[in-house]
């Protein structure tokens, strides 16, 4: 989630009975909701995303949806780790299907680092929140997807393009990625023209609503291992070459290395956009690296906030270190873990000949610890974001709609790769100031959850001849 410090509270919120959808389908979804956050999807000898798979397809097929249109996937060496893909037929099958992605697995969570009333595989109603792990990530959208699915199949929405839903294991941890399986053995039940993902959503600040997001890129992951060596000897002989200060010497100079700015179409609309919306010192900064990536002062500005240093280049930082092999002997081996998220579009080659020539005076190694994924931004597309800026404005009158590029990662980059354009996109608003998911007592605003739910429902009438 994107946080950014200063904005400003200019939206009004619209009166609750034009932003909710009808009571009985709100009924379904905090019940899916309610059914998944007490089914254990950690990756974890307990955790199962089969049972949530097939929770969710028992539903649908409950609701009417024909059998050979809900599928519950299981890898035959994970049967743990179960998906469910699940499609609403259109009028014409030659059409390219819009795909709504999320995912059921969640983070460990641990009960005594919560709240002792708070359980957190237990669904907990309390103070107008939803509380359990995944009520905010993401079983919160798996929840509303399938809802939402029922209630367009009982109104008898036949749109004109095919509508599939998947929900998957292992986006946080694990080793069955569920994008990744389906891509690989079943491709042709969610093969789409584009997909809505989670990664984008609201925000809110002091109970104003500052902007609805969509996430048109994400970073690229990439760790790589730093490693010097030296021959060692009798810790009451030191000599000034040593393993452990040369990697120091070498990280240090990463924490003072700055890559190129390089942005791209979702950063570049993203700067302009916000421009206005920050306002002061930092939104005349944005407005001019938008229009300029070589203005300094301006760049000086925007690389003194995290959120938005991590918008303008690659980062690279230390995140793990170990070294030496006995308290009374020189240190032979010291090695680090820099991890780097990379901008769509910058080379890793690159990337690691850069962090290769800062760290050669001192004797260190760097060598990638995997391949990376790409993740190619998203086009910013008049279909796909006309129709969310017309139905925010619709539900929240004056909220912007902002185009972000993640900082972090999502199974997006699956699909981007796949040739599936993926856009970030919710209409679930979320204080940026107590941003909940992954941490203690996760939770959700009912009336946010369900404000997504009907925004999400809405916008897929629009993007399917409904509505």
């Amino acid at each position: 989630m994107l946080v950014c410090a200063g904005m400003p509270a200019f939206a009004q919120d619209s009166p609750a009975s034009e932003t909710l959808p009808p009571a009985e389908d709100m009924a379904l979804a905090r019940g899916f909701l309610e059914q998944l956050i007490e089914i254990d999807t950690t990756d974890t000898e307990r955790g199962d995303n089969t049972r949530a798979a097939q929770a969710m397809a028992d539903a649908l097929l409950e609701a009417g949806l024909p059998p050979e249109d809900v599928h519950v996937l299981v890898p035959d060496d994970f049967p743990t780790k179960g998906n469910l893909v699940a499609r609403l037929r259109s009028s014409d099958p030659e059409a390219e299907a819009i795909l709504l992605l999320a995912h059921f697995d969640v983070v460990e969570a641990l009960p005594e680092d919560w709240s002792p009333d708070i359980p957190p595989f237990e669904f907990i109603e309390r103070d107008g929140y939803f509380y359990g792990r995944g009520t905010a990530d993401d079983k919160d959208e798996c929840a509303i997807h399938t809802a939402n699915l029922i209630r367009l199949h009982r109104e008898g929405l036949v749109p004109d393009r095919d509508i599939v839903i998947a929900l998957t294991a292992d986006e946080e941890s694990g080793t069955r990625n569920g994008v990744q399986f389906l891509l690989e053995e079943h491709r042709e039940l969610i093969d789409a023209a584009f997909a809505l993902n989670e990664g984008g959503g609201g925000m809110e600040r002091n109970g104003r609503k500052v902007s609805n997001n969509v996430q048109g890129a994400e970073k690229v992951y990439q760790s790589f291992d730093f490693v010097a060596r030296n021959p060692g000897g009798h810790s009451s002989l030191p000599v000034r070459k040593n393993a452990i200060y040369d990697l120091s010497q070498a990280l240090l100079a990463v924490q003072e290395h700055e890559f190129p700015v390089m942005l791209n179409e979702v950063t570049e609309e993203f700067f302009d956009r916000a421009a206005e919306l920050i306002g002061g010192e930092t939104g005349e900064a944005m407005r001019r690296i938008a229009a300029d990536p070589s203005d300094a002062a301006a760049l000086a500005v925007l690389s003194r906030q995290p959120a938005y240093n991590a918008r303008l280049r690659t980062t690279c930082v230390a995140t793990q270190i170990e070294g030496g092999h006995a308290e009374n002997a020189l240190p032979q081996l010291a090695r680090a873990n820099v991890n780097c998220r990379l901008l769509p579009d910058h080379d890793p080659v690159d990337v690691a000949g850069a962090l290769q020539e800062l760290v050669d005076p001192f004797g260190v190694t760097v060598a990638a610890k995997a391949d990376t994924t790409p993740s190619p931004p998203s086009p910013m597309t008049d279909e796909v974001l006309g129709a969310i800026t017309r139905i925010t404005e619709e539900m929240w009158p004056g909220v912007p709609v902002l185009p972000t590029m993640s900082t972090g990662a999502t199974d997006g980059l699956y699909l981007r790769n796949a040739g599936i354009p993926v856009y970030g996109v919710s209409g679930i608003f979320g204080d940026m100031d107590d941003v909940r998911a992954h941490g203690q007592d996760e939770r959700i605003r009912i009336d946010h959850f369900h404000e997504g739910q009907e925004f999400l429902y809405r916008l897929m009438k629009a993007l399917t001849g409904g509505g």
